[in-house]
């Protein structure tokens, strides 16, 4: 019976989540209580349920809110069986933490379709959205693509855009793949999230319009605060 009682006021929280909006005060535990005719403890379960999902937060000594809005990248099915992307939500800017070249040696010379001995440059910036955290991007570069490319040039603007401009680097597709995972202790740090968090690891392997691999990423990306919308198309041949 209790299992059933969270699961209805669990319902009902997440209609009030909807209803509400993002960062929207829920009404007292008391009242809801009250109101649903349940125990406090049966509310804060169901609560709490939804808070290790991302979609509530507690914040100490003001109460539960819903959870800010999530950053919405879109993705857009095409006849030729890929995806259109279009920019991400929100004014991104990046903080370099890491800018160095290294011998690409066998599993990362392998992605990138280089000799172990060719140099890779490895950017680790940490993005964010109007001053919060969002996502880690772990990037490697052929370095002879990118020679004269340096830390400043990657704390704005488009990444792909940059590319094109300045090194004649036309970006034409990529294969990507995102999974769950949760944040260690560097990354928790980094994301101002706890440590374990749920998370998104993203890996991208792109190529250029010559077919040369250009880029492998692995990024995490925070669980509570991006989402990604894929635009399907289906013919007689889908599943």
């Amino acid at each position: 019976m209790t299992a059933l009682k969270r699961d209805r006021v669990r319902d009902y929280l997440l209609d009030l989540i909807e209803q509400f909006g993002p960062g929207t005060p829920l009404p007292a535990e008391r009242d809801l209580a009250q109101e649903l005719g349940v125990s406090r403890p049966t509310l804060r379960a169901a609560i709490e349920d939804l808070t290790q999902a991302g979609l509530l937060v507690r914040q100490h000594g003001r109460g539960t809110f819903t959870s800010p809005n999530k950053v919405n990248q879109q993705l857009s099915g095409t006849s030729s069986n890929a995806f259109a992307v279009p920019p991400a939500e929100g004014n991104w800017i990046s903080k370099v933490l890491e800018f160095e070249t290294f011998p690409a040696g066998a599993p990362m010379g392998a992605k990138l379709q280089l000799s172990p001995s060719e140099p890779v440059l490895r950017i680790v910036r940490l993005r964010s959205v109007d001053d919060e955290p969002i996502s880690i991007e772990r990037i490697h570069v052929p370095y002879n693509l990118v020679r004269e490319l340096v830390p400043g040039d990657m704390e704005e603007g488009n990444f792909y855009q940059l590319l094109r401009t300045n090194f004649d680097v036309t970006v034409s597709d990529a294969v990507q793949t995102v999974e769950p995972t949760v944040t260690d202790a560097e990354e928790s740090a980094l994301l101002h999230v706890p440590l374990h968090a749920p998370a998104l690891l993203v890996e991208r392997t792109t190529k250029d319009t010559t077919g040369r691999t250009c880029e492998f990423t692995r990024s995490i990306y925070r669980g509570d605060r991006y989402r990604v919308t894929s635009h399907l198309k289906f013919d007689t041949t889908s599943g």
